[in-house]
This record gives C-alpha cells, sequence and structure tokens, in this order.
C-alpha cells in the first residue's frame, strides 16, 4: 500500500460541494488555505489542513511543495480532434482573406482535406503525432482529454483512427476518452445518400468498435453542410441501442440542432454558436451538458457560444478547445477559457468549473474533476499565491507541477 502526503498548497481549490448547472459565485468555492492532498494507490484518500493531516497521516510518506502553489483538480478538456494529420493553414489563409468556412469546404478545402491526408497516414504516423499533441495537453494541466475519429470517413481508415487512439491512451500518462465521429460529414467517394451512408457506419463500423473495445461513444455533426437532423435520428437511435453513449456537434451555423440532443438525452451537446433563446431553454431543461468551444469562434472569427445565457437559464456548462486541424488549431483550454470567460462575463467559479467537474460530466465521468475523497489524484499546481492570478494571466501562467493518478507527471 501506497501513501503520501502532498504540501503545503497555499490554496487548494477543491470544486467540491457545487451544483452541476447554473451560475457560480466566486464565494461557492472551498478554499482551503496551507491545505495537503493524501494519495493512496492513486486516489485521494483526503483534502484539508497540511498541518491536520500531517498528524493523522505519520505513516504517510511526504512530498513537500516548499514554494507558494495554487492547487486544482486536472483539466478536462472534453471535445478535440487530435489524430489527424497535415495541417489546414491554406484555409486559415483564406478564411483570413474573406473565405467563409462553408466556401471553403465547398471548394474542396475543410474537413475533407483533412480527410485526404489522415488517410494517408500510417497509424503509427497518427500516434506519433498525437502523442505529441497530448504531451503539449499534460503540460498546460490537461489530464483528461476526449479525442474524436472522424477524419477518414471510411470503416478501415476510422478504425486505424480508433487504434491510434487507443494505443496512445495506453502510453501516456494523460487519460484519453475516445469517441467514435465517422457521422463528420459525407463522403465525397461514398456512393448514396448521406443516410446510406450512415447506415452503412452503423452496421460495418460500430460493431466492429464494440468488438475491439475502441470507443462506448458516438457523435455526429448537424449542419448544412453535413447531416439534417432527420438523417441523424435513426442512426443515433440506433448507436444508443448498441450501447453507445451520444454527443452531438449541434447548432454551430444554424440552430436547431440542440432539440435533437434533448430528445435522445444525449450526455453533451456542443458548439452553440448559432443558438437561440429556444436552444438555450431547451437544454437548460435538460440533463445534457452545454458544451462551448471558443476555439472554434477563435479560429473562424465567429462570435462566442453564449455562455452567459446557458448558465442564467440553468443550464450545466462546460469549456472545451475544439483542437482540430481546421476551425481551431490553436488548443490551449486554459487561456481559451480565460478569454471566454473575459467575454462573456463568466465569474472565476463558473470558468474552472466548466474546465473541470461540468466537463468530466460531459464525458460521464463521476470519478474526477473534484478534489475530494475516493476521486482519482488527478490534480495541478499554479506557482500562485491566489487562485484568481489564475485567470487574470488569461492562460500565461502554466503549472509548475502536476500529478496524474498522485505521481507527477
Amino acid at each position: 500500500m501506497s501513501r503520501k502526503l502532498i504540501g503545503p498548497f497555499t490554496q487548494i481549490l477543491t470544486m467540491d460541494h457545487l451544483p452541476l448547472k447554473g451560475p457560480l459565485q466566486d464565494e461557492a468555492l472551498q478554499i482551503i488555505s496551507e491545505g495537503g492532498i493524501v494519495v493512496e494507490n492513486g486516489t485521494i484518500r483526503k483534502v484539508g489542513a497540511f498541518a491536520d493531516l500531517q498528524k493523522e497521516a505519520d505513516n504517510a510518506v511526504l512530498e513537500e511543495i516548499t514554494e507558494p502553489l495554487v492547487c486544482l483538480p486536472g483539466f478536462i478538456d472534453c471535445h478535440t480532434h487530435i489524430c489527424y494529420a497535415g495541417s489546414r493553414a491554406g484555409d486559415y489563409a483564406m478564411r483570413v482573406a474573406g473565405k467563409s468556412y462553408l466556401e471553403i469546404a465547398k471548394a474542396g478545402g475543410g474537413i475533407l482535406e483533412s480527410v485526404r491526408k489522415t488517410r494517408a497516414a500510417s497509424q503509427k504516423e497518427l500516434e506519433r503525432r498525437m502523442s505529441a499533441r497530448c504531451e503539449r495537453l499534460l503540460s498546460e494541466g490537461v489530464t483528461t482529454c476526449e479525442v474524436k475519429s472522424g477524419y477518414a470517413l471510411n470503416v478501415e481508415d476510422e478504425l486505424k483512427m480508433l487504434r491510434a487512439i487507443h494505443v496512445v491512451n495506453k502510453k501516456q500518462a494523460i487519460d484519453l476518452v475516445p469517441t467514435c465521429l465517422a457521422a463528420h460529414m459525407p463522403p465525397k467517394d461514398f456512393v448514396g445518400s448521406p443516410s446510406e451512408y450512415l447506415q452503412m457506419i452503423a452496421s460495418q463500423l460500430l460493431p466492429q468498435i464494440l468488438s475491439e473495445g475502441l470507443a462506448k461513444r458516438v457523435d455526429i455533426f448537424i449542419e448544412d453542410s453535413a447531416f439534417a437532423t432527420e438523417e441523424a435520428r435513426p442512426y443515433l437511435m440506433q448507436a444508443q441501442e448498441m450501447g453507445f453513449a451520444l454527443t452531438l456537434h449541434v447548432d454551430q451555423f444554424t440552430p436547431g440542432g440542440s432539440f435533437l440532443a434533448v430528445e435522445l438525452a444525449a450526455a453533451s451537446a456542443d458548439h452553440l454558436e448559432a443558438s437561440t433563446n429556444r436552444e438555450v431553454q431547451a437544454l437548460a431543461n435538460s440533463d445534457v451538458i452545454a458544451v462551448v468551444l471558443p476555439g472554434a469562434s477563435l479560429g473562424l472569427g465567429y462570435p462566442f457560444a453564449p455562455a452567459r445565457k446557458l448558465l442564467d437559464h440553468g443550464a450545466a456548462l462546460a469549456i472545451s478547445t475544439d483542437w482540430n486541424p481546421g476551425s481551431a488549431p490553436m488548443g490551449d483550454l486554459l487561456m481559451q477559457a480565460a478569454v471566454l470567460g473575459a467575454a462573456e462575463k463568466l465569474t472565476t467559479a463558473e470558468t474552472l468549473s466548466g474546465v473541470t467537474f461540468r466537463a468530466a460530466a460531459a464525458l460521464e465521468l463521476t470519478d474526477r474533476g473534484v478534489l475530494t475523497k475516493g476521486k482519482i489524484a488527478d490534480f495541478i499546481g499554479f506557482p500562485c499565491e491566489d487562485y484568481r492570478e489564475i485567470l487574470y494571466q488569461q492562460g500565461k501562467l502554466k503549472p509548475d507541477l502536476i500529478w496524474k493518478a498522485g505521481e507527477t507527471a
């Protein structure tokens, strides 16, 4: 049995005892000054005042913190596309020169360019590129990251992507949560309708994913350039019947897709930049986590999703990067969350909740996102004395120390 006491931290923000839905005030944050964390076999055993824990845990190995450090749960990036090959710098240049996302896609760029490059890449190349991105994520305090397929759009290469994610997940310290996004958009080389493509995916790809244990989640992009709601519904219902959890790309450019996410009780509805009051209210009245993606707004030059309105109506709000080669090439969850918070007037508590326990809920993970007994010992330490410095510096203050399952990463 391995037990150790880590501390003293100048402050520990446990993110515990906070509601999943609705607005949050900073006064609700549980802050432990001069705190410590007892870890046993990768799990948090106790969080409290360091001096008290020293007296109680006299048989624990001490991992002493000698500099000012503010401790938070490890960040969770709950919507990314970091398994890909190639660059879309050409798309970006066209976009800042005035072309729209949809115009670039219709001209042969966009997602289909990433499809060509990812299909051409070997599994080993995808693993290598993704491993480098995972190392960067971990250095920035992200200890859990969702990763989608969706840049292959055929059975063989979607499996290649998911297998690459599976391999990297076993090699990297960061935890990866795989999601099948074979329904990213209809491929140009498929002979048949979008509905027939989805049926092919459901009958040929999803059973193989289950057989190999490659993913437990299915996603789809509902948009004019991808799939219509009526095309998506039977596919998603079939995936649900097979045991997959659902998450949906909705309301990015046109509203309405959120209603399908609510109808099917999806784990999350992601993007939401085009959501109107009707979609906001529907999400707030449901258990679907609203995931906003400031990186896509920054990459496309579009307005942010209505994060403030979602919270004020009572929705559960998570914040993620949408890190991908096209619309959101930046990554950097902390910077994006800080900028979104400033633009949408989110409290520090709301922003930090959006990248910790509320992001965990979007992935249906109940074992992380807060620092309390029984949770995985994923936590990060920032070199400052006041937790408010973290968002104040808008992503430029990075964690000095990262613990994954209680071990420094």
